[in-house]
């Protein structure tokens, strides 16, 4: 699975994308955060209140209890502003 991250949350991570291999318990959205957040401390921060994230899967608009499979490409980025 591609994940994508924009903004303050690729800046708090250190990178813009990573490939993760996702076994067959992960399902949603909810389930690959909890799944990144065990990679360190900066992944707990960035994800400790998703209020501030959206999702989206293959470039469409997501909720954080949609369904993913081990193909997608899931992009986490804050919301948008105008201005």
């Amino acid at each position: 699975m591609k994940v994508l991250y924009f903004s303050w949350i690729k800046d708090k991570l250190g990178k813009s994308h990573e490939e993760i291999q996702v076994s067959d318990n992960i399902k949603t959205i909810n389930d690959l955060i909890t799944l990144l957040k065990q990679n360190n401390e900066n992944y707990k921060d960035v994800f400790k209140d998703t209020s501030s994230i959206k999702v989206s899967i293959n470039m469409e608009t997501a909720r954080f209890e949609d369904s993913i499979n081990d193909n997608d490409e899931v992009a986490f980025f804050p919301p948008m502003t105008g201005g």
